[in-house]
This record gives C-alpha cells, structure tokens and sequence, in this order.
C-alpha cells in the first residue's frame, strides 16, 4: 500500500461517520502486522505535507503497536499460536524505529505528537538499550549539543525517557553510564538558559526545557545515587542550579495571574522539580543519623559531607522563601510550600538540622502551618458550594496526601512527637491563647481546634496536658458544639472525638452527658459535614463510654438509618468504620432487622460497584492516544471513592454477617441476599473488590456449615474467572474453594465436572508459568482437601493427574514451602489410595516409587524442619499406617525391603508430635493477646527528654528494616544471576502454623489409627511385622509402648491436635 494510500486510511479513523471509521479500523487491523507498516507509518508522521490529525492518528498506532508487540521476539515461543494482535514487530521496522525515532521527536508539529513518540522511544530503550541500541547516548548528546533549539528540545526529552525506562532498576550500571555521559550537557543547557531567563520573560520554551531537565535527574536518584551525582564535580553545578531555580523570582509577566493557571504553568513545575531533588537528596541519601545500615557504605560519605555543607544552606534558603510568602513579598506553588513543610519535617530528627531549625519552630507554626489549618477562603467555597467534597478533603486522610495541609500537619507530628520537651507545650500555649482571646476571629479558632484534633493522640499521652482536657473541652469545645456556626460545630465534634479515641476520661458525669447530647444533637444538622463528624465522634464515644452506649441502645436502629444515608451521600469509605461499631456493639438490639440492614447495605454496595464499574471504562480511542505520562495522570486523577467505598460497605456487611453467626436462621436467610452481589462483582470482574467477596463467601459458607443451591454459581463463575482474568486471585478464592469441597461434599460426589473443574485448578496453578510459587502451593492446598474430602473411589480417575503433576515439578521447586506442598500432594494420595498411588509414581519412571521414599524419609527423620506443623505429621501418620495395612501383594517389588522401616517412621513422627501441638497452643494463645493488645499499637509516643540528639523512631526503624529486605532480595537475585547456587533451605521463611486451617483429619486421633494398622500390619504381613519390631532399638520400643497406652486413651487425652 503506497504512503497516500496508506494516509488516507489512516485519515478515517477521526472521520464523523462511525461506518467509515469502524470500516478504516477494520482494515488497519488486518494489514496492521505485516513487515513496513511501521516503516511507512513513521515516513508518514515525517512528511510536513500531510495534515496533523492523520500524522498523530499514525503516531498514535505505532506507540501502541510498539507498546503492546515490542517486546515479543519472533524466535520466542516457535511453533505456539498468537493472538492477531500478539505479533512480533519485524527486524525491519525496528531497524527504522531506531534510525527515526529521535529525528521525528525534534521535527514533530505538535505537543501531543511528541508525547506519543516519546513513549514509543521509552519501550525501544527499555528493550533494546544498550545491546541492540549502543550509539543512543551518542546520538541523544548530539541532539544536546546541537544550535537546534529543537533538537536541543528532543534530546532533553529523550534524556528523560532513557532515564525514565531504567528508573526503577536496582542494578546501578545502565543509570550510571547515561549519568555520566549525557548529564554535563544537561546542568549546562539548564544553567545557561537560566541565566538568560531575565532577558526573556515570555519565552515558554526555557521553562519547559528545566522542567524537563530537572525532572530527568529526580527521576535517576529513585533508586541510587550515582556515584558521579556524589562527586563534586557534578554535585556542585547541579547544587549552584537547584539553589538559583528555587531563588528565583519568576517574572510576573511569564505566568498566568489566575492561580490554578499559575500552579500549572512551567515555571513553577520546574521550581517543584527542584525542590523535590533537594528533599530527595537528603531524605534517601543525605541524612547520616536516618541513613539505614545497608546504605551506610555506599553513601555514609555523602550523607555527612551533605548533612553538613549543603542541609543547613538548603534550610537557610528555605525559611528565606517562607519569610517572603508570609510577609506578601512572593509566592508559592502549592506543591513547593509542601516539599518545604516536608523538608522542614526532616530536619527535626537530625541533631545538626534540628539545632538550626529549632529557634524557627515557633515561627513556623505561627505563620506558615497555621494558616493552612485555619478555614480558608477555599475551604470555606468547598462548605458552601460541595460539603461533600469538603468532608473528602478535611476527613479522609488519603484524599489529602501530598498538600500543604497534610504535610504542615505532618510537621506538627514530627514536632510534638521527636522533639516534645522543647515544642510541645508552646504549640498548646499558641492554641490557647488564639481560644482564650475575645477577639480571635472564628477561622482562627476553628485553625486552633483544629490543630488540637491534629495532635490530639500526642495530647492524651502528655502527662501534664491530658489532665486538663475536659476543663478545655467543656471551656472551648462545647460552646462550639451548640453554637450556630456549622463549620465551627464540624471541627468542635471532631475535637470530641478524636480526644475520646485518645483516651480522655470524664471525671464529671454531666459534662460527658451534655457532650453526648450535643453530638447526638449535631447528627440531626441540617450541614452535612456536621452530620458527618457527629457521627464519627459518637461513635467513638459509644466506645469508651457504657453511659452513652446506654442512651444510644433505644435509639440505635435510627443511628444506624443514618449512617446508611450518610454513606450514601458521601460515596467514602470513613463511615464504615462508625457502621461496623454499631453492629458490634448493638447486636442483640440490631439482630431482628439484620436481614432488612443486610438488604440495605446490598444496595448501596451494588449501586456503587455499578458506579465504579462506569468509571472504570475509558474510552478506547482517549486511551490509545494518551502516552504513559498522561495516562499516569488520568489514573492518578481517577475517583476511586466509588470502588473504596464498596470495600467498605462490604466490610461492613461482613461484621454484621459475623455478628448473626449465632442464629444460623437469619445467617441462611443473610446468605441469600448476599448471594447476587457476590455473582454480579464476580462477573463483571472488579478485580478489586474480589477479596471482599471471597472472604463474605468464606465466612457465610464456613459458618452455615452448608452450600446452598443459590451458591454453587459462585463456584462454577470462580472457575470460569481463574481460567480467564482472574488467575492470579487463587490466594483469594482458595478458602472458598476449600469450603465447597469441604461443605458441599455430596454435590462433589454427584458432579464429576466440578471434580474435573478443581482438579484443572491444581494443574493449571502448578503447570501455568504467569503464576508464582504460593500459587502453586495454594493449588496443593485444594489437591489435598479434593484427596481428603472424598476418600473412596470418586476421584481415582483423576489421581493418575495429579500425582503426574506433583511429580514434574517436585525438582523444580526452589522453596521449601513449595516442596513440602507437593511432596504433600503425594502423601495424601499414599492416604486415598495406597495402592493405586505407588503404582501410578512407580509407572511415572523405573525408580521413582523408591525415590518418593527417600525423600519422604527424609523429611520424617527431620520432620521438625521438614514436617514442622500438626497437620504435616498426622498427615504422614496416617499415610503410613494406610501403607502398613496393604495386602503384601500390593507393595511394589523396590519398596518391599524397606517396607519394615514405616514402623520406625512412624514412631519418630511421634516423638516429634507432642511438641509440635505445645508449640500450635502456644502460637495460639499468643494469637489471643495480640488481638487483645490490637488497640495499643497506634499509640503516639512522646520524646520528653530535653537533648537534642539524633532521634531514632518507629519510622526510622520501618526503614532500616526495608532496606535490609531490599538489600538481601538483590543479594540472592545477584546470586541467581550469576549462577551461583543457594541454599533455599536456609534462605526461607520458616513454614508456621497455619491456625485458621481446619482439616479431616483434626479430628482422627493417629495414636489409636496406628495401633490399629499395626495390628492390621501383623496379621496380613508377619514376616515384615517381625522384622519392623525386632529392628527398633531400646528407645523406638519405649516409645511404642508409650503410644500404645495414648492410643487406648479417649482422644482429648492425646497429644495429637
């Protein structure tokens, strides 16, 4: 097809008549993966004489067709079939994209060109750097160097996108050659237009090239910190840099007066980008007493040479630009203000940083945290004009991330929290006297209440504050709480209730009363954001105080209303929480309308489901012509609200669901409500809320006991899930999956497609490479309950299967976990069948029936490390006793010398037995207190000590334990690449009790199942009874003594669950 031709039908795909264009769509399809389609396409996107829509329309196509095909290499899977979509790109066209690329990014006529052949450039590096693409710097510096301000353009572009395709690599190799290589030019393009900024404020093309610099280094420093980016040499100019991009007053004539405009423009994206760079700097690699031990070497230098030379200059400068904020001189982006508050929040931990930045605090907390905690202009346009919103952004703390308001927030935490002696109780004298004076106006006092619902937690723990509080809430709290500003009566309940949450006690009973009365009073408010705050202090307040749950009992079902309707109209997630208190704690008043608030809450999940599910369709045509940067920000912008929230009301359908378990009545007629939204999440696959829906199937099936016929297209649409788009959720299917098998044994008898269905589940986890190892051992989990819950004839057909499986890939496996699992599904086949088993693992290979001896007599006679937990050595017990009542006849000829040694076997598992159940009971009792001590994990902690020393906290010590994580995952992954064996026993994680797995085989006490194969043994095969016995030595018979006696004990009395 010639190039006009080829033009022509791409110019179609934006033609108005839909015929036409799903027609042209049609034909680019089929002609889409022939060799030279891409040639002629890049050709097209060159040539200045065809329109810019259809050259976009052909950028477009190549991006994606690079993005979804580049990566498959045409030697790869020979011989298997391929989707149409799914073809190899052909040498050629790669050949051409290489050559063209770089030249198309600097001629390109429009923004959004660029953007699609930006991404097309990152896929190719990504791919094909540095073996198949080895002049790429080379060319990308002659673009740099160049008197084309163009090509200057495109090679800061492809800068960016080279550094961007390696950014999250751990190995520093490729980062450290483009940094070495390409990043002079850059610092020096960078300085020299700055220094021509002055003289040419209107030129759009300055900023926007910093910007694209700037961000090319903060995209290298993800990970590590080159070892050049160390050196003087380059840290000094790109310092000097940093230092005059965040100095410099931008020209008022440069940017936009509106301030969303102003936020946007280049200017100030690039001064973000540098203040972003000097945070990172120091948060991850210049900050000595935070610097985690496995980082110490690599950067211990460069953290004190910048701790001390460059922190305290960054800090300087910093209190500098927050003077001219405050004082009206100039102005700060929203995201420079918070990279400040965030660098200010490091400083305190440091005793060099803190030291200068500690006759500041006060300041700081005055005039440039306060004011964002006030009710502002915009805060106060949010109450009026979307409450709704308003309630998003000042309640739910994940909707607030990466402000100013969360980060002068998180300031104020670090302050009360690392450095308490000296901070804390000015803060409170700050608060109290903006609460004390006649005069402050009410969005001052709401901003002091508000920072005393911040660092309420802080406050309830000090122990000279917290005594005060309810003279402070009944002088400063209650009046706003029955004042008739809504605003004001909004943060008075959140005071309330996070104080209570805290901890504060009431010494007078009739201050907590009329407080409980003034909240309950807010939950009829005609301002929603009111209602919501009520209902969220009162929940806490039902909590702490018996009085109030009280009050509230009589009332609950319309407490409960109004959560529901509140729910509702945000769409959030943050009244659950108040939903599932009253469940909890109202269930005998709540248990007769569980159905009707089980209906309820159905809808509301189904209502949102379908919502979310709306907004989760993207049109195809934006999407396809969006590059990965804007589909980052589409994705970042994207209302998750909707599918948070379902979460949320199926969280709460659980509790209430938990909360009936005792009337298995309700609980069946609860089951048939929920049964349609489990189906509709399942088939409309919203993946996301497919753990919530898996654990309401496994509660309401474990706890009924029983499957009912409404459940049984839950199994049948899991299984069409896991064979389609959701074969990576077995984690979450399997304890559903189990309960089917376990509760709905009878349908499993009867339908032998549901047998087969389970059974290509364990294969296919086992067999399917996309999956990992614990997927693997999930499908040994569902093997062993199929074996378990169906002894007899029922699956014979298909044993054959699964040991065959098992067998293949017991040598493959590299952890021990996984090698446990599938020498399990072995043994429980020994127990289905013995002998039917041996013989299929005999048929597998000559040898191979000895070889599964070995290596289950291997694990026994280490069954501690081997067999850790209850269930793997009752497990093996019972095996072994199924072996020693076969007829002899049956025993395969290479086993039968052996045959003897079970008696040994099995009383070495014994001797193991006892201490496995103490260890199970006292996992289980530790269990106990941990959900006891569940609400003392949050707990703020203060530092009254008056130093000022280096401060090593909870987060400090979350971070040393990532890195040592980090640092001996690419130890072992080094290994593996090097060929270098490793020892997998050693290197796993120990295989523990699992305490919420019920099996059969709980209940079978193996003392007395052995003495009755034993007996069995010596009746049907004396010869090998005799020889079994008379080969025990003085120890193994005691032992069998011992275990006879147990085994004519009742079962509680043994040790053996």
């Amino acid at each position: 097809m010639d190039l006009q031709t080829l033009s022509n039908l791409f110019a179609t795909t934006f033609s108005p008549d839909p015929n036409v264009r799903k027609a042209g769509e049609l034909q680019i399809r089929k002609i889409g993966n022939e060799e030279g389609m891409i040639n002629a396409l890049l050709q097209i996107i060159a040539a200045d004489t065809i329109d810019v829509a259809t050259r976009q329309a052909c950028a477009v196509w190549v991006k994606n067709r690079v993005h979804t095909n580049y990566t498959i290499e045409a030697s790869s899977s020979a011989g298997e079939p391929r989707r149409p979509d799914r073809q190899p790109v052909a040498p050629s066209d790669r050949s051409a994209l290489r050559s063209s690329v770089l030249r198309l990014i600097a001629t390109a006529p429009s923004r959004a060109i660029t953007l699609q052949l930006a991404n097309t450039f990152k896929i190719i590096v990504g791919h094909d750097y540095p073996e198949k693409w080895s002049g790429l710097v080379n060319d990308i510096k002659a673009l740099l160097t160049s008197g084309d301000i163009r090509e200057v353009h495109a090679g800061c572009v492809a800068s960016l996108e080279l550094v961007r395709a390696f950014r999250f690599r751990q190995k520093p190799d490729i980062m450290q050659k483009i940094v070495g290589e390409v990043f002079p030019s850059l610092v020096t393009i960078a300085t020299n237009m700055l220094q021509t900024a002055s003289s040419q404020p209107q030129n759009q093309e300055i900023p926007m090239m910093l910007h694209l610099i700037l961000k090319t280094y903060k995209t290298s420093i993800i990970i590590n910190l080159s070892p050049q980016q160390q050196a003087p040499d380059s840290l000094v100019p790109w310092g000097q840099l940093l230092f005059a991009v965040v100095n410099l007053q931008v020209p008022k004539e440069a940017v936009p007066e509106d301030e969303e405009d102003k936020e946007r423009s280049e200017w100030w994206k690039a001064k973000k980008w540098a203040y972003a760079i000097l945070g990172r700097l120091f948060h991850r690699f210049g900050n000595p007493s935070q610097l985690p031990s496995p980082m110490q070497k690599e950067y211990g230098d460069f953290a004190q040479h910048f701790v001390t030379v460059f922190a305290p200059e960054i800090l300087n400068m910093y209190l500098r630009q927050v003077e001219l904020y405050v004082s009206g001189q100039s102005w700060l982006s929203k995201k420079c203000q918070y990279h400040i508050f965030t660098f200010f929040t490091e400083c305190v931990k440091p005793k060099s940083t803190w030291t200068l930045l500690k006759p500041h605090f006060e300041t700081l907390v005055s005039s440039f945290a306060f004011p964002h905690l006030m009710f502002t202009p915009s805060k106060k346009n949010l109450w009026e004009n979307d409450p709704v919103d308003y309630v998003r952004v000042s309640v739910d703390e994940y909707e607030s991330f990466a402000t100013p308001v969360s980060a002068a927030t998180t300031f104020l935490f670090s302050l009360a929290g690392n450095r308490t002696k000296t901070t804390f109780m000015p803060i409170l004298g700050f608060v109290n006297n903006i609460l004390r004076n006649p005069t402050s106006p009410p969005h001052q006092r709401f901003g002091a209440l508000n920072m005393t619902a911040a660092l309420g937690p802080w406050i309830m723990k000090h122990p000279s504050v917290k005594g005060d509080m309810e003279e402070f809430c009944m002088r400063f709290v209650y009046p706003e709480l029955v004042g008739r500003e809504g605003w004001m009566k909004a943060i008075a309940c959140e005071v309330i209730g996070t104080l209570t949450k805290s901890g504060m006690e009431w010494k007078n009973g009739e201050n907590l009363n009329k407080t409980f009365h003034g909240v309950a009073r807010a939950l009829d408010d005609p301002e929603f954001p009111v209602r919501v705050q009520a209902a969220l202090a009162l929940t806490e307040m039902i909590l702490i105080h018996e009085t109030v749950r009280n009050q509230v009992a009589p009332q609950v079902g319309k407490v409960v209303q109004d959560l529901l309707k509140l729910s509702d109209d945000t769409d959030l997630d943050i009244l659950n929480r108040s939903m599932e208190v009253m469940v909890e704690q109202f269930q005998s008043e709540l248990l007769p309308v569980a159905a009707q608030l089980i209906q309820r809450l159905c809808e509301s999940y189904l209502r949102l489901a379908k919502e979310s599910t709306a907004e989760n369709i993207i049109d195809s045509s934006t999407a396809a012509s969006s590059s990965t940067e804007d589909l980052e920000a589409m994705m970042a912008d994207t209302d998750d609200d909707k599918t948070y929230a379902a979460m949320g009301v199926a969280k709460t359908i659980w509790t209430v669901v938990s909360s009936v378990d005792n009337s298995p009545e309700i609980l069946a007629q609860v089951q048939e409500i929920i049964i349609p939204i489990v189906l509709f999440t399942l088939e409309s696959k919203l993946l996301d809320l497919f753990d919530n829906m898996y654990e309401l199937v496994d509660t309401l099936t474990f706890k009924l006991r029983a499957i009912s016929p409404n459940m049984w297209p839950v199994f049948e649409a899991t299984y069409k899930l896991f064979k389609s788009d959701a074969v990576d959720f077995l984690d979450e299917m399997l304890p559903s999956l189990d309960n089917f098998i376990s509760y709905g044994t009878d349908v499993f008898r009867a339908r032998s497609d549901y047998r087969q269905m389970v059974v290509d589940i364990y294969t296919t986890s086992i067999n399917n490479a996309q999956l990992g190892e614990n997927d693997k051992i999930n499908g040994c989990k569902l093997a062993e309950s199929l074996l378990l819950n169906l002894r007899g004839s029922i699956v014979d057909q298909a044993l054959q299967l699964m040991i065959f499986t098992a067998l293949s890939y017991l040598d493959k496996a590299e952890t021990t976990p996984l090698k446990l699992a599938l020498l399990e599904v072995l043994v429980n086949s020994v127990l289905y069948n013995p002998s039917a088993s041996l013989h299929i693992i005999e048929s597998s290979q000559s040898g191979a029936a000895r070889a599964f001896f070995d290596r289950w007599f291997a694990a026994i006679n280490n069954s501690e490390r081997r067999l850790p937990r209850v269930h793997d050595k009752k497990l093996s017990v019972l095996a072994l006793c199924a072996l020693l009542e076969m007829d002899p006849a049956q025993i395969p000829e290479s086993l039968r010398e052996g045959w003897p040694g079970i008696v040994g076997g099995v009383l070495r598992l014994f001797k193991d037995l006892p201490k496995a159940v103490a260890e199970r009971k006292a996992l289980e009792d530790a269990l106990a207190e941990e959900d006891e001590d569940d609400e003392l994990e949050d707990e703020k902690l203060l530092n009254l000590t008056g130093d000022d020393e280096d401060v090593w906290d909870e987060d400090s010590a979350y971070l040393e334990m990532l890195a040592k994580e980090g640092a001996r995952l690419r130890e072992k992954s080094e290994k593996l690449e090097a060929g270098e064996d490793i020892d997998s026993d050693s290197d796993d994680e120990e295989i523990e009790e699992e305490l919420g797995y019920i099996s059969p085989l709980d209940n079978v006490n193996p003392y007395s199942s052995f003495k009755q194969a034993l007996t069995a043994f010596q009746m049907r095969n004396g010869p090998g009874y005799q020889a079994a016995t008379t080969a025990l030595d003085v120890e193994q018979q005691t032992l069998l003594m011992e275990v006879m006696r147990l085994a004519d004990q009742p079962a509680e009395g043994t040790p053996a669950s």
